[in-house]
């Protein structure tokens, strides 16, 4: 039995700001689409990225968004959070046993099979493009990826989403794809790159994120 109060205020964590290069990208996305597809209302709790406050530092054990809470309950973790905000609603998350443990499946697929390997992709692109081991570890990253994502480009070749219809799986294998766009690995994939496009066409999806940037064109100087 469910022990969830869905009338209990939610409260997202979120940066007030951050470099262009990430604005649209921080995780606190996820748990705001999942919010916006059900139809969940939610607050955001802003925090400064170079001085953390303590409420930050005390409910994250790295001191990282986002946090949620849900009235008394709090969780960190965007996938944590994309599957309490499931648990809320059929929109998110089927009831039905299979197509539930399907969605469950995926979405740990998107944390723990994808985005690793997509993560290290962005820091050889980004933050160490200029050192030379980042040069060298590329093309092996490039063909390690490339495997990773076969499986998945079959697949979405055949279905529009992960599995029968929309869910939290979604979410999370979209917001961890989006790193990837306009680089070869991904011009590679053509239903990967659909499917992406496809999320990302979602109202709920253009509706969380024109909430993270607005806290963000609230905030350029990163103060209150």
């Amino acid at each position: 039995m469910s022990m969830i109060d869905p009338e209990a205020e939610i409260e997202i964590s979120g940066y007030r700001w951050v470099p262009g290069f990430a604005q649209g990208f921080v995780r606190d996305l996820r748990p705001r689409w999942a919010c916006e597809e059900a139809g969940i209302p939610y607050r955001e709790r802003l925090a400064n990225v170079a001085d953390k406050p303590a409420w930050l530092i005390e409910g994250q054990p790295w001191s990282q968004l986002p946090i949620m809470r849900h009235g008394e309950i709090a969780m960190f973790e965007s996938g944590a959070t994309l599957l309490h905000l499931g648990e809320m609603s059929e929109a998110l998350l089927p009831r039905d046993p299979q197509q539930r443990a399907s969605a469950i499946s995926w979405l740990f697929a998107a944390f723990n099979t994808i985005e690793p390997p997509i993560f290290e992709h962005g820091n050889i692109s980004f933050f160490a493009k200029d050192e030379e081991w980042a040069r060298l570890r590329r093309p092996s990253l490039e063909e390690f990826l490339g495997r990773r994502l076969a499986p998945l480009e079959q697949r979405l070749s055949q279905s529009d989403w992960l599995d029968e219809t929309f869910t939290i799986a979604d979410i999370a294998m979209v917001t961890t794809l989006r790193a990837l766009s306009g680089s070869r690995v991904m011009d590679a994939h053509p239903a990967i790159t659909a499917y992406v496009a496809r999320g990302e066409a979602r109202p709920a999806f253009k509706q969380a994120m024109a909430d993270q940037l607005a806290a963000f064109a609230r905030h350029p100087d990163n103060k209150d």
